[in-house]
Protein backbone atom coordinates (compact mmCIF):
# COMPACT_ATOMS: atom_id res chain seq x y z
CA UNK A 1 0.00 0.00 0.00
CA UNK A 2 1.05 2.71 -0.89
CA UNK A 3 2.15 5.47 1.98
CA UNK A 4 -0.30 8.03 3.06
CA UNK A 5 1.73 11.45 2.94
CA UNK A 6 0.90 13.87 5.93
CA UNK A 7 1.83 17.67 6.29
CA UNK A 8 3.54 18.42 9.55
CA UNK A 9 2.52 22.42 10.06
CA UNK A 10 4.95 24.84 12.38
CA UNK A 11 5.87 28.13 13.02
CA UNK A 12 7.42 28.28 16.44
CA UNK A 13 9.96 27.24 18.53
CA UNK A 14 7.54 25.44 21.00
CA UNK A 15 5.61 23.63 18.08
CA UNK A 16 8.87 22.81 16.64
CA UNK A 17 10.00 21.42 20.48
CA UNK A 18 7.18 19.60 20.71
CA UNK A 19 6.32 18.02 17.35
CA UNK A 20 10.08 17.45 16.04
CA UNK A 21 9.11 13.77 18.45
CA UNK A 22 6.03 13.37 15.90
CA UNK A 23 8.15 14.17 12.57
CA UNK A 24 10.69 11.45 13.63
CA UNK A 25 7.83 9.13 14.66
CA UNK A 26 6.24 9.44 10.96
CA UNK A 27 9.48 9.11 9.76
CA UNK A 28 10.18 5.76 11.35
CA UNK A 29 7.05 4.44 10.23
CA UNK A 30 6.70 2.69 6.60
CA UNK A 31 2.97 3.58 6.50
CA UNK A 32 3.97 7.74 6.38
CA UNK A 33 5.48 10.36 4.35
CA UNK A 34 6.00 13.12 6.67
CA UNK A 35 6.18 16.92 5.14
CA UNK A 36 7.14 19.91 6.76
CA UNK A 37 5.97 23.25 5.91
CA UNK A 38 6.91 25.98 8.49
CA UNK A 39 5.68 29.52 8.22
CA UNK A 40 7.97 30.79 10.17
CA UNK A 41 6.42 32.61 12.63
CA UNK A 42 9.35 32.88 15.18
CA UNK A 43 11.71 32.60 12.50
CA UNK A 44 15.36 32.64 14.07
CA UNK A 45 13.80 30.72 17.22
CA UNK A 46 12.27 27.76 15.11
CA UNK A 47 15.14 27.38 12.96
CA UNK A 48 17.24 26.66 16.23
CA UNK A 49 15.59 24.04 16.53
CA UNK A 50 15.18 22.47 13.41
CA UNK A 51 19.03 22.63 13.19
CA UNK A 52 19.53 21.44 16.55
CA UNK A 53 17.49 17.91 14.88
CA UNK A 54 19.27 18.15 11.40
CA UNK A 55 15.29 18.39 10.07
CA UNK A 56 14.85 20.73 7.23
CA UNK A 57 11.55 22.18 5.97
CA UNK A 58 9.86 20.72 2.75
CA UNK A 59 8.07 23.77 2.34
CA UNK A 60 9.64 27.27 3.94
CA UNK A 61 6.81 30.35 4.00
CA UNK A 62 9.15 32.72 5.57
CA UNK A 63 5.59 35.13 6.31
CA UNK A 64 7.35 36.77 9.32
CA UNK A 65 8.07 40.65 9.21
CA UNK A 66 8.90 43.00 11.63
CA UNK A 67 6.26 44.79 13.73
CA UNK A 68 3.05 42.34 12.52
CA UNK A 69 -0.06 42.48 13.56
CA UNK A 70 -1.95 38.76 14.17
CA UNK A 71 -4.18 39.51 10.90
CA UNK A 72 -1.22 40.47 8.99
CA UNK A 73 0.16 37.51 9.85
CA UNK A 74 -2.99 34.94 9.17
CA UNK A 75 -3.50 36.85 5.74
CA UNK A 76 0.35 35.95 4.86
CA UNK A 77 0.18 32.77 6.23
CA UNK A 78 -3.49 31.24 4.96
CA UNK A 79 -2.28 32.27 1.48
CA UNK A 80 0.91 30.48 1.14
CA UNK A 81 -0.42 27.45 2.86
CA UNK A 82 -3.48 27.15 0.70
CA UNK A 83 -0.33 26.88 -2.17
CA UNK A 84 1.29 24.92 -0.44
CA UNK A 85 -0.94 22.55 0.19
CA UNK A 86 -2.22 22.67 -3.42
CA UNK A 87 0.98 21.81 -4.39
CA UNK A 88 1.67 18.95 -2.12
CA UNK A 89 -2.05 17.41 -1.98
CA UNK A 90 -1.36 15.61 1.70
CA UNK A 91 -3.65 13.11 2.46
CA UNK A 92 -3.96 14.45 6.60
CA UNK A 93 -2.56 17.34 8.21
CA UNK A 94 -1.27 17.91 11.75
CA UNK A 95 -0.86 20.88 13.62
CA UNK A 96 0.13 21.83 17.40
CA UNK A 97 -1.09 23.60 20.26
CA UNK A 98 -3.03 27.27 19.88
CA UNK A 99 -0.35 29.46 17.74
CA UNK A 100 -1.63 31.90 14.83
CA UNK A 101 0.21 29.11 12.14
CA UNK A 102 -2.03 25.88 14.21
CA UNK A 103 -5.45 27.79 13.26
CA UNK A 104 -4.52 28.97 9.76
CA UNK A 105 -2.97 25.43 9.36
CA UNK A 106 -6.47 23.76 10.41
CA UNK A 107 -8.10 26.39 7.98
CA UNK A 108 -6.42 26.06 4.97
CA UNK A 109 -6.57 22.27 5.00
CA UNK A 110 -10.39 22.44 6.08
CA UNK A 111 -10.67 24.43 2.82
CA UNK A 112 -8.92 21.67 0.49
CA UNK A 113 -11.52 19.24 2.71
CA UNK A 114 -7.80 17.30 4.04
CA UNK A 115 -8.45 15.66 7.62
CA UNK A 116 -6.66 17.96 10.29
CA UNK A 117 -5.10 15.99 13.54
CA UNK A 118 -4.42 18.26 16.38
CA UNK A 119 -1.75 17.78 18.44
CA UNK A 120 -1.55 19.27 22.01
CA UNK A 121 -5.78 19.55 21.62
CA UNK A 122 -8.24 20.26 24.52
CA UNK A 123 -6.75 22.46 26.81
CA UNK A 124 -8.68 25.54 28.39
CA UNK A 125 -8.56 28.24 30.66
CA UNK A 126 -12.52 29.39 30.01
CA UNK A 127 -11.42 32.71 29.45
CA UNK A 128 -11.11 33.93 25.51
CA UNK A 129 -9.28 37.03 26.66
CA UNK A 130 -5.95 34.73 28.44
CA UNK A 131 -4.41 33.66 26.90
CA UNK A 132 -4.99 36.03 24.00
CA UNK A 133 -5.32 34.90 21.18
CA UNK A 134 -4.53 31.27 21.86
CA UNK A 135 -7.45 30.41 23.77
CA UNK A 136 -9.44 31.49 21.03
CA UNK A 137 -7.81 29.65 18.48
CA UNK A 138 -7.90 26.12 20.63
CA UNK A 139 -11.46 26.48 20.39
CA UNK A 140 -12.04 27.11 16.41
CA UNK A 141 -9.31 24.47 15.40
CA UNK A 142 -11.47 22.01 17.61
CA UNK A 143 -14.37 22.91 15.41
CA UNK A 144 -12.03 21.87 12.18
CA UNK A 145 -9.91 18.82 13.62
CA UNK A 146 -11.09 15.24 12.35
CA UNK A 147 -8.89 13.89 15.32
CA UNK A 148 -7.86 15.52 18.38
CA UNK A 149 -4.83 14.25 20.51
CA UNK A 150 -5.45 15.40 23.85
CA UNK A 151 -2.39 15.27 26.46
CA UNK A 152 -4.09 14.22 29.52
CA UNK A 153 -7.78 13.47 30.90
CA UNK A 154 -8.56 16.49 31.25
CA UNK A 155 -7.77 17.95 28.17
CA UNK A 156 -10.19 14.98 26.85
CA UNK A 157 -12.90 15.99 29.30
CA UNK A 158 -13.09 19.50 28.17
CA UNK A 159 -13.36 17.78 24.45
CA UNK A 160 -15.97 15.94 25.57
CA UNK A 161 -17.84 18.71 27.14
CA UNK A 162 -17.74 20.92 23.66
CA UNK A 163 -19.34 17.71 22.02
CA UNK A 164 -16.39 16.14 20.44
CA UNK A 165 -17.19 12.56 19.86
CA UNK A 166 -15.00 9.81 22.29
CA UNK A 167 -13.83 7.87 19.21
CA UNK A 168 -11.85 11.37 17.70
CA UNK A 169 -10.07 12.10 21.02
CA UNK A 170 -6.68 10.28 21.76
CA UNK A 171 -5.01 11.37 25.51
CA UNK A 172 -1.56 10.51 24.41
CA UNK A 173 0.93 12.61 27.02
CA UNK A 174 2.88 15.60 26.15
CA UNK A 175 5.50 15.10 23.58
CA UNK A 176 7.16 18.10 25.09
CA UNK A 177 8.59 15.15 27.41
CA UNK A 178 9.52 13.04 24.65
CA UNK A 179 11.90 16.03 23.06
CA UNK A 180 12.94 16.74 26.45
CA UNK A 181 13.81 13.37 27.78
CA UNK A 182 15.88 13.35 24.75
CA UNK A 183 18.32 15.75 25.87
CA UNK A 184 18.12 15.36 29.65
CA UNK A 185 16.73 13.16 32.64
CA UNK A 186 15.44 14.65 35.90
CA UNK A 187 17.90 16.09 38.70
CA UNK A 188 17.61 15.28 43.09
CA UNK A 189 17.55 18.11 44.94
CA UNK A 190 18.17 22.24 44.55
CA UNK A 191 21.86 23.55 43.40
CA UNK A 192 24.14 24.26 45.42
CA UNK A 193 24.26 28.25 44.19
CA UNK A 194 20.28 29.46 44.37
CA UNK A 195 19.58 30.78 41.07
CA UNK A 196 16.73 32.25 39.27
CA UNK A 197 15.39 31.93 36.25
CA UNK A 198 12.60 33.79 34.38
CA UNK A 199 10.82 33.84 31.21
CA UNK A 200 7.94 36.14 30.91
CA UNK A 201 6.91 37.33 27.45
CA UNK A 202 2.84 36.65 27.01
CA UNK A 203 0.82 38.92 25.13
CA UNK A 204 -1.77 39.75 27.97
CA UNK A 205 0.79 40.45 30.11
CA UNK A 206 2.24 43.82 28.57
CA UNK A 207 2.06 47.00 30.17
CA UNK A 208 1.42 46.85 34.13
CA UNK A 209 1.00 43.30 34.60
CA UNK A 210 4.55 42.82 33.25
CA UNK A 211 5.85 45.62 34.83
CA UNK A 212 4.75 43.86 38.12
CA UNK A 213 5.76 40.74 37.36
CA UNK A 214 9.74 42.42 37.21
CA UNK A 215 9.44 44.92 40.02
CA UNK A 216 8.62 42.16 42.31
CA UNK A 217 11.46 39.88 40.80
CA UNK A 218 14.08 43.27 41.17
CA UNK A 219 12.96 43.99 44.82
CA UNK A 220 13.55 40.12 45.31
CA UNK A 221 17.15 40.16 44.09
CA UNK A 222 18.19 43.88 45.60
CA UNK A 223 17.00 41.83 49.09
CA UNK A 224 19.17 38.90 49.11
CA UNK A 225 22.73 39.57 48.30
CA UNK A 226 24.52 36.18 46.52
CA UNK A 227 20.79 35.45 44.35
CA UNK A 228 21.85 35.37 41.09
CA UNK A 229 18.64 36.07 38.45
CA UNK A 230 18.85 34.96 34.76
CA UNK A 231 15.92 36.05 32.55
CA UNK A 232 15.44 35.40 28.98
CA UNK A 233 14.52 38.49 27.32
CA UNK A 234 11.72 38.10 24.12
CA UNK A 235 12.87 40.65 21.58
CA UNK A 236 9.76 41.98 21.70
CA UNK A 237 9.44 45.75 22.80
CA UNK A 238 7.22 45.59 25.34
CA UNK A 239 9.24 43.17 26.93
CA UNK A 240 12.43 44.88 26.53
CA UNK A 241 11.34 48.17 27.72
CA UNK A 242 9.69 47.01 31.11
CA UNK A 243 13.07 44.84 31.89
CA UNK A 244 15.21 48.19 31.80
CA UNK A 245 13.01 49.60 34.01
CA UNK A 246 12.67 47.14 36.67
CA UNK A 247 16.39 46.07 36.90
CA UNK A 248 18.41 49.13 35.75
CA UNK A 249 21.77 49.34 38.03
CA UNK A 250 20.64 46.12 39.33
CA UNK A 251 23.63 43.32 40.42
CA UNK A 252 23.11 39.55 40.06
CA UNK A 253 20.90 39.75 37.17
CA UNK A 254 21.70 38.62 33.37
CA UNK A 255 19.36 39.74 30.68
CA UNK A 256 20.09 36.75 27.89
CA UNK A 257 18.36 36.23 23.92
CA UNK A 258 16.21 33.87 23.72
CA UNK A 259 18.78 30.36 24.14
CA UNK A 260 18.78 27.66 21.65
CA UNK A 261 16.57 24.72 23.13
CA UNK A 262 19.77 22.37 24.39
CA UNK A 263 21.12 25.54 25.78
CA UNK A 264 17.43 26.36 27.31
CA UNK A 265 17.05 22.56 29.04
CA UNK A 266 20.59 23.36 30.44
CA UNK A 267 19.72 26.32 32.02
CA UNK A 268 17.02 24.92 33.22
CA UNK A 269 18.81 21.77 35.17
CA UNK A 270 20.88 24.35 36.82
CA UNK A 271 17.82 26.76 38.13
CA UNK A 272 16.62 26.63 41.72
CA UNK A 273 13.42 27.75 40.39
CA UNK A 274 11.64 29.00 37.03
CA UNK A 275 9.57 31.65 36.95
CA UNK A 276 7.52 32.41 33.67
CA UNK A 277 4.15 32.94 32.05
CA UNK A 278 4.81 30.27 29.46
CA UNK A 279 2.76 27.69 28.55
CA UNK A 280 5.34 24.57 28.15
CA UNK A 281 7.46 25.51 30.57
CA UNK A 282 4.53 24.29 32.76
CA UNK A 283 5.50 20.85 31.34
CA UNK A 284 9.16 20.70 30.72
CA UNK A 285 10.70 22.28 33.87
CA UNK A 286 8.68 19.80 36.38
CA UNK A 287 10.36 16.99 34.23
CA UNK A 288 13.38 17.57 35.92
CA UNK A 289 12.37 18.37 38.72
CA UNK A 290 12.60 22.13 39.05
CA UNK A 291 9.62 24.16 40.52
CA UNK A 292 7.51 26.46 38.57
CA UNK A 293 5.99 29.85 39.83
CA UNK A 294 3.59 30.37 37.08
CA UNK A 295 2.73 34.33 36.51
CA UNK A 296 -0.94 33.86 34.88
CA UNK A 297 -4.60 34.35 36.25
CA UNK A 298 -5.57 31.70 34.36
CA UNK A 299 -3.89 28.41 33.14
CA UNK A 300 -5.12 25.98 30.60
CA UNK A 301 -2.92 23.31 32.12
CA UNK A 302 -4.68 22.98 35.69
CA UNK A 303 -3.12 19.46 35.97
CA UNK A 304 -0.01 21.12 36.87
CA UNK A 305 -1.18 23.18 39.56
CA UNK A 306 -3.42 19.52 41.21
CA UNK A 307 0.39 17.78 41.06
CA UNK A 308 1.53 20.61 42.66
CA UNK A 309 4.36 21.23 40.45
CA UNK A 310 3.06 24.68 39.35
CA UNK A 311 2.23 27.48 42.00
CA UNK A 312 -0.18 30.03 39.77
CA UNK A 313 -0.11 33.77 41.50
CA UNK A 314 -1.77 36.67 39.78
CA UNK A 315 1.24 39.12 37.95
CA UNK A 316 0.91 41.42 40.93
CA UNK A 317 4.35 43.09 42.79
CA UNK A 318 3.27 41.65 46.01
CA UNK A 319 2.44 37.76 44.82
CA UNK A 320 5.41 37.76 42.95
CA UNK A 321 7.61 38.69 45.69
CA UNK A 322 5.84 36.81 48.35
CA UNK A 323 6.02 33.66 46.35
CA UNK A 324 9.40 33.90 45.38
CA UNK A 325 10.64 34.62 48.29
CA UNK A 326 8.77 31.61 50.30
CA UNK A 327 10.61 29.40 47.85
CA UNK A 328 13.55 30.47 48.49
CA UNK A 329 12.96 30.74 52.51
CA UNK A 330 10.99 27.02 53.30
CA UNK A 331 12.55 24.12 52.29
CA UNK A 332 10.12 21.77 52.42
CA UNK A 333 7.47 23.66 50.55
CA UNK A 334 10.41 24.13 48.16
CA UNK A 335 10.83 19.98 47.98
CA UNK A 336 7.24 18.87 48.01
CA UNK A 337 7.26 20.85 44.67
CA UNK A 338 10.43 19.59 43.48
CA UNK A 339 9.82 15.93 44.62
CA UNK A 340 6.10 16.09 43.08
CA UNK A 341 5.24 14.08 39.73
CA UNK A 342 4.96 15.26 36.46
CA UNK A 343 1.49 14.93 35.18
CA UNK A 344 2.29 15.25 31.34
CA UNK A 345 3.68 12.32 30.21
CA UNK A 346 6.30 9.25 29.87
CA UNK A 347 8.50 9.84 26.35
CA UNK A 348 5.95 7.87 24.22
CA UNK A 349 3.48 10.63 23.48
CA UNK A 350 4.83 10.60 19.95
CA UNK A 351 3.98 7.26 19.31
CA UNK A 352 0.83 7.52 20.30
CA UNK A 353 -0.21 10.61 18.02
CA UNK A 354 0.82 8.04 15.11
CA UNK A 355 -0.89 5.36 16.72
CA UNK A 356 -3.78 7.69 16.90
CA UNK A 357 -3.22 9.06 13.30
CA UNK A 358 -3.24 5.38 11.76
CA UNK A 359 -6.52 4.75 13.26
CA UNK A 360 -8.33 8.01 12.21
CA UNK A 361 -6.94 7.21 8.50
CA UNK A 362 -8.31 3.00 8.78
CA UNK A 363 -4.72 1.81 8.39
CA UNK A 364 -5.50 -0.02 11.95
CA UNK A 365 -8.92 -0.64 13.50
CA UNK A 366 -6.85 -0.70 17.19
CA UNK A 367 -6.72 3.04 18.76
CA UNK A 368 -4.06 3.42 20.99
CA UNK A 369 -4.25 2.79 25.37
CA UNK A 370 -4.58 6.16 26.58
CA UNK A 371 -1.95 7.96 28.62
CA UNK A 372 -3.59 9.18 32.44
CA UNK A 373 -1.27 9.56 35.01
CA UNK A 374 -3.81 12.00 37.36
CA UNK A 375 -7.59 11.23 37.65
CA UNK A 376 -9.81 14.13 36.38
CA UNK A 377 -11.81 13.98 39.84
CA UNK A 378 -7.77 15.47 41.54
CA UNK A 379 -7.93 18.84 39.22
CA UNK A 380 -9.27 21.71 41.32
CA UNK A 381 -11.65 24.18 40.06
CA UNK A 382 -10.42 27.10 38.07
Amino acid sequence: MKALKVAVVIGTRPEAVKMVPVVLALKADQRFTPRLIVTGQHRELLDQVLDHFQLSPDVDLDVMQPDQSLADLAVRALSGLDAALAAERPDALLVHGDTSTTLVGALAAFYRRIPVGHVEAGLRTGDLANPFPEEANRRLVAQLAQAHFAPTSQARANLLAEGVAAGRIYVTGNTAIDTLLTLSRRREGAPAKELVLVECHRRENFGEPLAAIFGGLAEVLSARPGLRMVISAHPNPNVQSALSSAFSGLAGVEVIEPPSYPEWIDRLVSATLLVTDSGGAQEEAPALGVPVVLVRRRTERPEAVAAGTVWRIDPTLAEVRRTVETLLTDGRRYREMASAINPYGDGAAAGRVVHGLAHTMGLTKVAPDPYSPLPVGRLPQR
